[in-house]
């Protein structure tokens, strides 16, 4: 068992807002909020990165941009510069969907093509690099493949979901992907975590960063659960 400061984890918490309608106000709001909560980052469309980084720069919050979001469906090239843009405009993470249908055409060639293309210009930059599967679409022979070459490229973290899909995360999947590729890639969860109660159970199945909407809530649930401003897991 582990013992976490409730700073701590808030640190795992990748505070979220995905939606296509999103204001320019509503990033001020989330960044706002991202500050005041002590979140990892802020999880956002690509294009408001330099937006975000404008409201973070007094901060250590990261920018997260979201890389072919959310349907994974354009080529590696049109990545590549996607995740180039944003890291030029502020991103200090990225979060990048996979093309589904490679995956169903058992093109792991590709997939490992893309993937280290991508990561490579995340290490470049010293950037946090993530592949999102999107298990809700999968099959678990397709999800340990992806974990296998994620194993051997070493993205700093795979990614269940991007909370678009029928599905997000779910326990089974987190331990999987824990299992498949061992210590040296984390394990982010996202798509549906909205309560204290899962939140800690994902992160006992193996996840180290959780993406969520509903981080304010959460840590407050665990500030009022918290002994001694501590919790144990």
């Amino acid at each position: 068992m582990t013992t976490y400061s409730i700073d701590q984890l808030a640190q795992m918490i990748d505070h979220t807002n995905l939606k296509p309608y999103a204001s320019r106000e509503d990033m001020k709001t989330l960044c706002e909020e991202a500050k005041a909560y002590h979140f990892k980052m802020v999880a956002i469309n690509q294009v408001q990165s330099a937006l975000c980084h404008e409201y973070l720069a007094d901060s250590d919050v990261a920018i997260g941009a979201a890389i072919s979001f959310p349907l994974g469906q354009t080529s590696i090239a049109v990545k590549v510069f996607e995740t180039k843009n944003a890291i030029e405009i502020g991103a200090t993470e990225i979060d990048y969907v996979i093309n589904l249908t490679e995956v169903k055409a058992k093109n792991w060639a590709y997939l490992k093509d893309e993937m280290q293309q991508i990561v490579a210009v995340c290490r470049e930059n010293q950037v946090i690099s993530k592949v999102i599967f999107e298990n809700a679409y999968l099959t678990e022979e397709e999800k340990i493949a992806l974990c296998h070459i994620a194993k051997e490229v070493e993205p700093d973290f795979i990614k269940t979901s991007t909370g678009f899909a029928p599905s997000g995360a779910t326990f089974e999947d987190v331990k999987l992907m824990k299992e498949q590729v061992g210590p040296k890639v984390k394990i982010k969860a996202a798509g549906g975590i909205r309560d204290a109660e899962t939140f800690k159970k994902m992160l006992a199945c193996g996840a180290e960063r959780i993406g969520t909407s509903s981080g304010m809530a959460i840590i407050d649930a665990l500030k009022e659960e918290a002994a001694n401003g501590e919790i144990t897991l």
